[in-house]
């Protein structure tokens, strides 16, 4: 292959790879229109959701058995710290007692001691009172005994002074010897309160060391509790975030489900008829009536700005209007927020289609149904004779048996109390019209 050749073959594959460059990009740029989801992908979302709801729910379950045992290990901590506190006020206690009695051994030296220096003195002084009187007779010469007993003037005379000198000996050496006995009694006693203080002292410094053990503990416990409160705060922290989690998944998932309704009613209504259409001649503005039957039963067929409407039951009469009444039951003036269709038990039916948003008891309205047309307008159909034939989220076509007239809840006699709720925009919620705007006397 020459050169040329190549330098061509490069070219073509060049340019053709740019072109389809270009053509990606084009296709990059061009809107494309998402297609609008199914009410059984809806369904499908909605149940991925809730799967994820009961997961987030387990956990916060988990988290919650969490909580509880650390709150138990908490209260064993609280129990054993209030055990260390105890100890410590006994402890305290007892230091309290010893040093009182340190006290008052302190004053029972003191007083023994007091004791002991006044038997000294007085030792003291008769020594030198003693001393003063052999000083004396020193220096006088009268020392020797002998000179005493030459000195008698008698027999008896000197019988008197030998008794009289050793009495005064035998004195003299009794002063002493009490006076050696009390010393050696008070300087016992002196030594064995001094080894009780002593004893004592030793005894407060081992309690002291205890007490600074026992603050040890109860500052560990203390430190301990701080870090189980501390773990129970985070438990915490992590259920409110769980627990946020989930209420933010419940509410997507109640979206989700108003989603749901309005496509599946959407969808019912793309496939479904409903007896009631009203026909070409009858759309625009204005009022059309006609008759059609159901199960037998005539019902008044009329449209109101090209939307029909079914008048629920047969009945005999309308027993009570719209409007401020006074009320047969409760004895006051009250809205009646419908109108009445006395009749006995007579079949009920939907006067238009829509979903069944609640369906069931109520202490005032007895056995009764709502149905949401999703245009605004609900109805609603009270005192049924029994439970209802549909169910909350059931789609209903015109025309649909509902349930019978009844008596059920406040109610003085068999009747369908039959309403008209229109959505207010500005209030943000339904309201209740007169039902005669919609369905023919």
């Amino acid at each position: 292959m020459t050169m040329n050749k190549k330098k061509l073959l490069v070219s073509l594959i060049a340019g053709l790879l740019a072109c389809v460059m270009l053509f990606v990009l084009l296709l990059q740029l061009v809107p494309t229109k998402a297609e609008a989801a199914t009410s059984s992908e809806i369904k499908n979302q909605i149940d991925k959701m809730e799967e994820e709801q009961g997961a987030l729910q387990d956990q916060l379950d988990a988290l919650e058995d969490q909580r509880r045992e650390n709150l138990e290990s908490i209260q064993e901590i609280v129990d054993q710290k209030n055990l260390v506190d105890e100890q410590i006020s006994i402890l305290n206690d007892q230091i309290d007692n010893m040093n009182a009695q340190i006290s008052a051994y302190a004053v029972l030296i003191a007083d023994k001691q007091a004791e002991l220096d006044k038997a000294k003195s007085d030792l003291e002084e008769m020594k030198q009172k003693h001393m003063e009187r052999l000083r004396t007779m020193e220096e006088e010469g009268q020392l020797s005994y002998w000179y005493v007993l030459f000195e008698a003037s008698s027999f008896t005379d000197l019988l008197d002074r030998l008794n009289m000198i050793q009495e005064i000996a035998a004195a003299d050496q009794r002063r002493i010897e009490e006076m050696n006995v009390a010393s050696e009694a008070v300087q016992e006693a002196q030594e064995n309160l001094f080894a009780e203080q002593s004893e004592l002292q030793s005894n407060r410094q081992k309690l002291a060391a205890k007490q600074k053990e026992m603050d040890m503990k109860a500052e560990e416990s203390s430190e301990l509790l701080s870090k189980l409160i501390a773990k129970g705060e985070e438990f915490d922290a992590w259920m409110d975030e769980k627990e946020e989690g989930l209420a933010a998944l419940e509410e997507e998932i109640l979206n989700m489900e108003a989603e749901y309704d309005r496509v599946k009613y959407e969808e019912w209504l793309a496939t479904s008829v409903p007896p009631t259409t009203s026909s070409s001649s009858s759309s625009g503005s204005g009022s059309v009536s006609g008759t059609i039957y159901k199960g037998g039963t005539a019902l008044t067929a009329n449209t109101v700005n090209g939307i029909t409407w079914l008048t629920p039951c047969s009945y005999n009469r309308i027993s009570s209007t719209f409007g401020m009444r006074y009320h047969p039951i409760y004895h006051y003036d009250k809205m009646h927020n419908g109108i009445d269709l006395a009749v006995d038990h007579t079949p009920i039916y939907a006067s238009r289609g829509g979903v069944v948003v609640i369906s069931g008891w109520d202490d005032s309205a007895g056995y009764w149904v709502i149905i949401d047309h999703g245009d605004g307008f609900r109805t609603v159909y009270m005192h049924m004779c029994k439970r209802p034939y549909v169910s909350r989220g059931d789609f209903v076509g015109a025309g649909t048996e509902l349930g019978c007239v009844g008596s059920t809840g406040a109610s003085t006699g068999n009747h369908l109390h039959f309403g008209v709720q229109l959505y207010n925009a500005n209030l943000g919620k339904f309201e209740y019209v007169n039902p005669l705007l919609y369905i023919k006397n």
